[in-house]
């Protein structure tokens, strides 16, 4: 298929705008869903949001990598006179002026499987009094913390389980949705088509229509046929210039749908090329089932629900039971007048901290969420069950429909071509007076009738080819994937 890029888009108006006051532009059906899923305002949005949940996905990546700052106060200086507790316990406003600096490097990291952190610092702090004169340092030469929920609910793990899942589901949906592009445009651009169709036989039946018109006003002046034949004439005649305003009204209508859709700005009128030839490619439904089953959004979509679900489950019983926290550090410090002398013979320090909350009366709250969700579970694994064979049965469907509109396509062509020749027997036969006005006027309508079920058919066996890609993101006809990847 070959790609068009919106300058090369814009290259073609610009040069052929020159030559024209209203551009035209030829297109095959894949040159128009090349372009479509190349610059059209639904792929870029497609991309914009697979590039959206892409940066998600690396900032929670991020999350679970070391993270190091970098921590300053210069300086924070404090002139003021406060209220001072003396060790008597009485009060006293004391007159204050210091300035404090300080400098504090640490390493975080989240520890996925248990739901804690551990971090690792560095600091060192400088206090200077201004009265009466005085310099001190406090160093903390290194320093690690531990912060370990124990029984509680761990979100980081289950995060880890997840959130790949919507990432992977992301970029399968952005294919789908290009697939979805080339469907929108095929539709669009059968629709301008067809319009096209119908102007031109609309214009060639109003022409027939006033020649006939002609022929039979002659005939009446010589007694040859009756008047109401004659005004039957008449008013195919008025039906047909009210079929061509009809027809140019509803071409205009789909040539700004297919130019907005594929955001081209310019005004312009469209010469497109369809794909007649009706290809004998074979669908399999197995292997339809199994592409999809392999490369559809949904199958990920069901996986991810059911964990979202589980997790329900396991932040109701963990956020609701007992829950205990253990935090602590051990680590050097000291202090000193000079910065050399913070950092000679550092004093070890350590701290150690188990919180505990037992639940001891809650009503029946604490078992009302834990019920509630695992009956939210529950519902959800029947619901992605259901869904699952509803989506397999929805592939079988699609592939055993597009054979029978194959089918119908096939026969819908041979009726037009059959109801053509009809017309142009019956009209040479209206002429030479061998059969009256109402035999022509039905083989006017069977031609009409036949010519639209024609572009129908037509347009609903690219549509069905087009929905099949989109479903099983496999193209049936070229033998190949259709799952995009992107890079940023």
């Amino acid at each position: 298929m070959k790609a068009y890029s919106l300058l090369f888009l814009l290259i073609i108006i610009a040069t052929i705008g020159f030559s024209q006051e209203k551009p035209t532009l030829t297109l095959t059906l894949e040159e128009t869903i090349a372009l479509a899923q190349s610059d059209a305002p639904n792929a870029l949005i497609a991309k914009t949001q697979l590039s959206n949940n892409f940066w998600r996905f690396k900032s929670f990546e991020a999350d679970y990598k070391p993270q190091i700052f970098f921590n300053a106060t210069l300086p924070s200086l404090n002139r003021t006179i406060s209220e001072i507790t003396l060790p008597d316990g009485s009060v006293q406003f004391v007159p204050q002026s210091f300035m404090n600096n300080s400098t504090n490097i640490s390493v975080f990291q989240r520890i996925g499987q248990t739901g804690g952190t551990i971090s690792a610092s560095t600091g060192l702090r400088r206090i200077d009094i201004f009265d009466p004169g005085s310099v001190s340092y406090l160093s903390n030469p290194i320093t690690l913390q531990l912060n370990q929920p124990i029984f509680g609910f761990n979100s980081f793990k289950w995060d880890k389980r997840i959130q790949p899942l919507q990432f992977d589901e992301a970029k399968r949906n952005y294919s789908e949705n290009m697939e979805a592009v080339a469907t929108s445009a095929a539709a669009l651009f059968f629709d301008v088509y067809i319009a096209q169709i119908s102007v031109s036989a609309a214009e060639k039946d109003r022409a027939n229509s006033d020649t006939l018109y002609r022929i039979a006003e002659g005939r009446f002046s010589v007694g040859k046929i009756a008047e109401t034949d004659l005004l039957q004439v008449e008013i195919s005649k008025m039906n047909a210039s009210a079929a061509l305003s009809r027809s140019t009204l509803d071409l205009q209508a789909s040539t700004e749908n297919l130019r907005n859709f594929l955001g081209i700005k310019n005004i312009v009128d469209f010469n497109l090329v369809p794909p007649v030839t009706i290809p004998t490619f074979a669908i399999d439904i197995n292997k339809a089932l199994e592409y999809a089953l392999e490369n559809r959004s949904e199958i990920i979509a069901y996986e991810r629900r059911k964990l979202e679900a589980e997790r329900g489950v396991a932040q109701a019983i963990g956020d609701n039971g007992i829950d205990i926290n253990l935090s602590g550090s051990v680590g050097f410090s000291q202090t000193d007048a000079t910065i050399a002398g913070a950092y000679t013979s550092p004093l070890d320090q350590e701290q150690l901290t188990l919180r505990l909350s037992v639940p001891i009366m809650d009503w029946g709250k604490a078992e009302s969420e834990r019920q509630i969700a695992q009956s939210n579970f529950e519902l959800v694994t029947m619901q992605v069950e259901q869904d699952r064979i509803n989506f397999e049965q929805t592939i079988r469907l699609r592939v055993r429909q597009f054979d029978l509109v194959r089918t119908q396509t096939a026969l819908a062509a041979r009726t037009y071509e059959v109801s053509q020749k009809n017309f142009d027997i019956t009209k040479k036969r209206y002429l030479i007076g061998k059969i009256g006005v109402t035999e022509l006027n039905l083989a006017i309508a069977e031609q009409d009738k036949s010519r639209k079920s024609y572009m129908s058919a037509l347009r609903n066996f690219w549509l069905a080819h087009y929905e099949i890609r989109r479903l099983t993101l496999y193209d049936f006809m070229e033998n190949k994937e259709l799952r995009r990847e992107v890079k940023f």
